[in-house]
């Protein structure tokens, strides 16, 4: 029988940074607040968790790769909400965001997490944020898994 890991959501003693993108704000602080929740739960104090507000969506990675330099965290939690508009700009921006966040987390070794919410309107974005259905706390989820998985691997 081959050995098996598995991670699980464990947050005591461990620091998180949350990357939270200002565009959309209102949707995106509900997102941030998900985030939290599940960190909280699942142990992580309060005074360990750092909430990095950037510009927008498109800005996410750049300061993920900055917080993965300064050594402290054990994961990266990067929420937004890119909706979309007249043009295709938000394909881009979301795009971007997706690439970026995912180059941080291969190139840096830290897990970083993708919380970003890419919807065609306002209603999808809310949806997406709300009490049911958060997808900053299915990111937050996912980075205290890893951040246990690579515990583990070493």
């Amino acid at each position: 029988m081959p050995k098996t890991i598995r991670p699980e959501p464990k947050g005591l003693g461990r620091r998180f940074a949350i990357v939270a993108s200002m565009f959309n704000e209102d949707i995106v602080k509900r997102l941030v607040d998900g985030a939290v929740k599940v960190l909280t739960t699942h142990g992580v104090r309060d005074e360990d968790i750092v909430v990095a507000w950037a510009p927008g969506a498109f800005e996410l990675p750049a300061v993920a790769r900055r917080l993965t330099v300064a050594g402290k965290y054990a994961a990266i939690v990067c929420v937004g909400a890119v909706i979309k508009g007249e043009t295709r700009h938000d394909e881009i921006v979301a795009k971007a965001a997706a690439r970026g966040i995912a180059e941080v987390a291969r190139d840096s070794g830290v897990p970083c997490t993708f919380g970003v919410i890419w919807a065609l309107n306002r209603k999808q974005a809310e949806e997406r944020s709300g009490p049911e259905v958060n997808r900053g706390a299915e990111a937050a989820e996912a980075a205290l898994e890893m951040a246990d998985l690579f515990i583990k691997l070493t």
